[in-house]
């Protein structure tokens, strides 16, 4: 039971980085041109941002869970957990991502991330340098 409790908490930590990544990127790139940092506009960095949120909004509107979302489910419950248990990191780091709405607001929310990302690309062209 433990190795698949260790995945499952592995997997929470991963998506919380992809959640950190999505999020935080964007103001790392507003801020980022207005200090003059160079990185926040990498073509490579800039793609990874655009893809990442593209994919979160088009799962929301098709009506589907984050595939991370269901290996973790999957993993917790070959762990024996039926609730959530866990440490004090593990239960704020759960609350953090997940919560409860209507599907439509999660695709309406992340769209218009996405429409936010893509004005950063017309306001802050990336460079290929």
């Amino acid at each position: 039971m433990l190795p698949y409790q260790a995945l499952a908490n592995t997997v929470l930590f991963v998506h919380l980085g992809i959640v950190l990544f999505v999020v935080l990127g964007l103001p790392a790139i507003i801020l980022g041109n207005w200090l003059g940092w160079r990185w926040v506009n990498q073509l490579g960095w800039r793609l990874a941002h655009l893809v990442a949120i593209a994919i979160v909004a088009v799962q929301a509107w098709l009506g589907q869970l984050c595939a991370l979302t269901d290996i973790e489910s999957w993993l917790r419950e070959q762990a024996g957990q039926a609730s959530y248990q866990g440490s004090f990191i593990e239960h704020w780091i759960h609350r953090l991502i997940y919560f409860e709405a209507p599907m439509e607001f999660f695709a309406l929310t992340y769209t218009a991330f996405g429409l936010l990302v893509v004005w950063s690309w017309w306001r802050f062209p990336p460079s290929s340098r």
